[in-house]
């Protein structure tokens, strides 16, 4: 076990007992395992929320316990591309449910739900609410590029970008350089239809192959090992200072 941070899955059961005293809150990192074009793996999702999780947990040890990553989502939108697994939004809710209710079993009171793919956030926010209605408990989601989203947009070139872009490309490089496949960085094959949907204040149903013939929006070839580092440690400075508040202030 990390002298620095409470990791669930590196840890035993007494260390996890001993942790307990210390511990005021749980955070469940949660990704996904789809398409992200060309040049990231398909589990680029899983291992930012991972890697992110962990920096937190360093920042906030030893108050933070960092439960496992949950490394699958509800991807059916990409699943035009191979190698996409999705969940049920059903099942990720499910999921959801019964980490919290073991670890409140246990004694834990409060939880984040880290999440590192658009897709998973209505799913996230409908578990929250059974699980509220259900468990005595405190509750709250983020993602942590809403905590920098000016940032990102200020920094960010392309005109369409979002996904597998070169800011996302970007977080992985500083976070896990062995995902990306810098040989093959490529601007998103984007179709004409990407406008209207991204543009539009309506909630349109499309699957990614309808907006982009690769997979990505934005132009990964603009990434960098330093704008990645910039975003990652600006929002990490922002989600400690928010969790901070939720652990200490938030009734």
């Amino acid at each position: 076990m990390s002298e620095t941070n409470y990791l669930m899955e590196e840890m035993s059961w007494p260390e996890v007992e001993s942790a307990l005293e210390d511990v005021r809150g749980v955070l469940v990192p949660v990704g996904s395992h789809e398409q992200h074009g060309p040049h990231l793996a398909e589990s680029s999702d899983a291992i930012r929320a991972e890697r992110f999780a962990g920096l937190l947990g360093e920042r906030m040890y030893p108050e933070l316990l960092i439960a496992p990553t949950i490394n699958l989502g509800v991807s059916q939108h990409h699943m035009a591309f191979p190698g996409t697994i999705t969940l049920r939004p059903s099942t990720l809710q499910s999921i959801l449910f019964d980490v919290v209710k073991s670890l409140h079993q246990h004694g834990l009171e409060r939880f984040i739900i880290y999440n590192a793919h658009g897709g998973n956030t209505a799913p996230i926010e409908v578990a929250m609410e059974e699980i509220r209605a259900e468990l005595d408990v405190k509750l709250v989601s983020l993602m942590h590029s809403d905590f920098v989203g000016d940032m990102i947009d200020e920094l960010v070139e392309s005109e369409t970008y979002g996904h597998s872009c070169e800011y996302e490309v970007s977080e992985v490089l500083h976070l896990a350089p062995e995902r990306v496949d810098e040989e093959n960085l490529s601007s998103g094959e984007v179709k004409e239809f990407c406008s209207t949907y991204m543009d539009t204040e309506a909630s349109i149903a499309a699957d990614f192959h309808e907006l982009t013939a690769n997979g990505a929006l934005g132009d990964a070839r603009k990434a960098s090992r330093k704008l990645g580092k910039k975003i990652i440690e600006a929002a990490l400075d922002e989600v400690e200072k928010f969790l901070q508040a939720f652990l200490n202030d938030f009734s």
